[in-house]
Formats: C-alpha cells, structure tokens, sequence
C-alpha cells in the first residue's frame, strides 16, 4: 500500500513556494523519511505563478515530476484562486478523497457553487490561514509567508517535526546556498540581509511557524 504523502504547492512569484518545498523535503528527510521536492514555474518574475511539488513517505518513491493527485493543497496567494494564477485548473484539480486545502488569506474567498459541492464530496478539510498577516506581525516581512504556510501545514497534519524544521532552516541559510533559480537566491538573500544574524533568522521563522498554527480555521462546506 502507497502511503506517500502528495502535497502541491501553487502561488505567485516571490512568495517563496519553491523555498518552502525545499525546506519540508529536507525536514522530512531528517525525520528519517524519504522526500522528493520538484518546482515548476514559467517566467521568472514575481507575482507569475509558480508550483512545487512535494512526496513524503516512509518507503522509497520512486515517482517523480508533477503531482496530478495530491493528498493536500496549498494555496499561498488568494489570487491562485481568485484570478485563476494557477498552472492546475481548477485549482482543487485532482485532490483525492479526505484531502487537505490550506488557503492563505485574511477572509473566506466566494468559492463557486459547483467547486463547493465538489470539494464536499471529496469530504475535503477546508483550512484558510492569515499567514502573510502572521508574517508580518511576527517577522516583520512578508518573506515569511512560506514559513506561516508550513507552521499551518504542521499544526493540521504533524507531517514533519518542529526539530527536523529548524534544522532544515539552518541547512538552508546557515549553511552552504541551495539553489534552485537565480531568483530563489535572490530571495534567499533579501531575507538574510533582513536580520543581523542568522541565528535571529532561524528563532524570528520558526516563531512564525509556532504562532502560524494558533490561527488556522477550518470553515464548513456548507
């Protein structure tokens, strides 16, 4: 039996989605699971959509590439949804039966009649999370948002472990630079040079991720 863990991650340029896979892959693989982490994004330029694909398992993977029936959905920008800045449409496509969608965002979006009464017949959990609100109250910049979006993905679902996620942070900014695209680097570095130390990085981040799992809503499909 696959017990392997899919999780899509769709947003927009800047928001660090590819960052956030990489981060929970490494997590996972700390955990001692195994993890494969695959990005996919058009033009480089912020606010362009942008996906990741994440697998999770406690056996090997051996699949690979997009992920076209996801356990959990995460939604980093309500414009995904809103705009359709999605590569998947809709945006829920493919989401197996009791599947997870984390939405982020300050209110309930206006989800269309027919995408409710699928996503309920799914028995879909419905999760929103004000997490470039929490990012900024606690962080101090929307750099963050990634970090409140897995602080959600944790508190609904323990995938990972708060220890394997710190530790996969210090791989990522205090150690040597993983690279996935130049405009990765490039916010690898805005957020570093927001911080003094790197150690203030890691505390002010994995603070985001506690205080990110104190503000999710489950909202009922009606």
């Amino acid at each position: 039996m696959d017990n392997t863990v899919k999780i899509r991650m769709s947003g927009l340029g800047g928001q660090g989605v590819v960052t956030a896979a990489h981060i929970l892959g490494v997590a996972a693989t700390r955990d001692g699971k195994e993890s494969t982490v695959n990005p996919f994004f058009g033009a480089e330029k912020r606010l362009a959509p942008a996906e990741s694909y994440v697998r999770i398992s406690d056996d090997k993977i051996y699949e690979r590439g997009e992920i076209l029936d996801p356990n959990i959905i995460m939604i980093y920008h309500p414009h995904v949804i809103t705009l359709g800045k999605c590569y998947t449409m809709p945006f829920f496509d493919g989401l197996k039966p009791e599947g997870i969608l984390i939405i982020n965002s300050d209110i309930e979006l206006e989800l269309n009649a027919d995408s409710k009464k699928q996503l309920k017949s799914l028995n879909t959990k419905l999760i929103y999370i004000p997490a470039t609100k929490v990012s900024m109250e606690i962080a101090g910049t929307e750099l963050s948002t990634n970090m409140a979006m897995l602080g959600a993905l944790m508190q609904v679902t323990e995938i990972v472990s708060n220890e394997a996620l710190e530790a996969a942070l210090i791989d990522r900014f205090g150690g040597g630079k993983f690279v996935a695209s130049g405009t990765t680097a490039v916010l690898d570095d805005a957020l570093k040079g927001k911080y003094e130390k790197i150690n203030q990085l890691i505390e002010n981040n994995m603070e985001v991720v506690k205080e990110a799992g104190k503000h999710i809503k489950e909202v009922s499909l009606g």
